[in-house]
């Protein structure tokens, strides 16, 4: 295997997490006694460019097709950072009905509506139709394709080069990662701006943020690495924002080489934080096994103990990161009874792997179980808040990401 970013030979393991379904590969009825399909989970770092990834086992067009059930508007606290940040990038590139936004990786229209409530021209591209129809319905023009070099010429030929091209959350969902960056190269006006915002490997290290890796996720990026990645196609990085989102993200601010835009402090200090805390070091990488082993074993300890005492546990949120973790610990509904989570296109079906149920919100208040393990734990304080009429029993809360913890 060869890494996707500088082609350099893989020769180090990060982590090894065996073997599981794609993460949002939800299964209904009829399909627990089908075969499913399982993939390898075997995570590498280049020792050249440091780039964390795994090899594309599950095919990207069999993960977001007309079936993915990720739909991003059902997240409200995801929702304000939409809106927040259109409010703030409108006003710092001086945005208008002249302008011309890109989204890739648009989703359900959860970012773009917002440019499109100011008038700005914009247009989305989505893969999965089953998210691109909605996006469709709110009247926001979407392209049904991958973001590729190829498909980022034919786009500009029909509807203009941008101001601004976003990729939020998308490049670590990219198997041919340098044809995805040609495509902005290709994309961008001269003077234009590309924002792209991915989770932070920094923290995934620090947090022990194992969970965050499944078969939709190829890459793992810290600036160092993605700064690489943007040079060798002509694009420079001039601002990085540090953002709490997912665990700790980049939004990192790319233009073309030759831009005037200058290069500022920001990029530097988060490439001295990186240095410091050792991610040009290959050796920094090990050991990180171990780690995210004892977790998985604190994390079943506590189930089985609350399960022999006779304690009722559920899990809220069916979030992709919540498969990883039950399928690595080996969690299965005699430890996890269930899983509520207000997406609609989950509910009713079961978890890939574990099969454990999924039901609307409704059944934690009909079930009243002792524990509430939040899957999506980077949500943990809306979801609390959201969940806070379950004290009236005395349910807790439970976390496992970065250490098993009740509140």
């Amino acid at each position: 295997m060869n890494c996707r970013s500088c082609g350099h030979l893989l020769g180090h393991s990060f982590l090894n997490l065996q073997h599981s379904p794609p993460s949002n590969s939800f299964l209904t009825e009829e399909m627990l006694g089908m075969e499913e399909p399982y993939f390898p989970l075997n995570v590498h770092v280049c020792e050249r460019c440091f780039l964390v990834q795994i090899d594309e086992y599950a095919a990207s067009r069999s993960i977001f097709n007309a079936g993915y059930v990720y739909f991003s508007s059902y997240s409200e606290v995801f929702v304000k950072h939409a809106s927040d940040y259109v409010s703030h990038i409108t006003g710092l590139l001086g945005l208008y009905g002249g302008s011309m936004v890109y989204e890739a990786a648009s989703n359900d229209g959860y970012l773009l509506q917002f440019f499109k409530a100011q008038g700005i021209p914009c247009c989305g591209i989505e893969p999965s139709k089953s998210v691109a129809d909605v996006a469709l319905a709110k009247g926001i023009p979407t392209e049904v394709e991958f973001f590729t070099a190829s498909f980022a010429s034919q786009l500009a030929q029909r509807k203009g080069k941008a101001d601004l091209f976003i990729g939020n959350n998308v490049m670590a969902h990219v198997p041919d990662l340098n044809d995805f960056i040609a495509g902005i190269k290709f994309i961008l006006k001269p003077d234009g701006v590309a924002t792209i915002e991915f989770p932070h490997l920094l923290h995934l290290m620090r947090n022990l943020e194992f969970d965050t890796i499944y078969h939709e996720h190829y890459s793992y990026f810290s600036l160092l690495a993605v700064q690489g990645a943007f040079t060798r196609h002509g694009l420079k990085t001039f601002h990085v924002e540090e953002l709490p989102v997912h665990g700790g993200s980049l939004r990192v601010y790319v233009a073309h080489a030759e831009s005037p835009r200058a290069v500022d402090e920001t990029v530097g200090n988060v490439l001295a934080d990186e240095m410091r805390s050792g991610l040009g070091v290959i050796e920094t990488f090990a050991g990180f096994q171990d780690k995210v082993d004892a977790l998985c074993r604190d994390f079943l300890h506590f189930l089985v103990t609350q399960k022999k005492a006779g304690k009722k546990v559920a899990g809220y949120g069916a979030a992709a990161k919540g498969n990883t973790l039950l399928n690595y610990c080996g969690v299965r509904p005699y430890l996890l009874d269930f899983v509520a989570d207000i997406t609609p296109a989950k509910q009713g079906k079961f978890l890939p792997g574990s099969h454990i149920p999924v039901y609307g919100e409704e059944a934690i208040a009909e079930r009243k179980p002792d524990y509430i393990v939040i899957l999506p734990w980077n949500w943990k304080d809306s979801i609390a808040q959201r969940l806070d009429y379950t004290r009236a029993w005395g349910a807790q809360f439970v976390t496992v990401i970065p250490s098993v913890t009740v509140f």
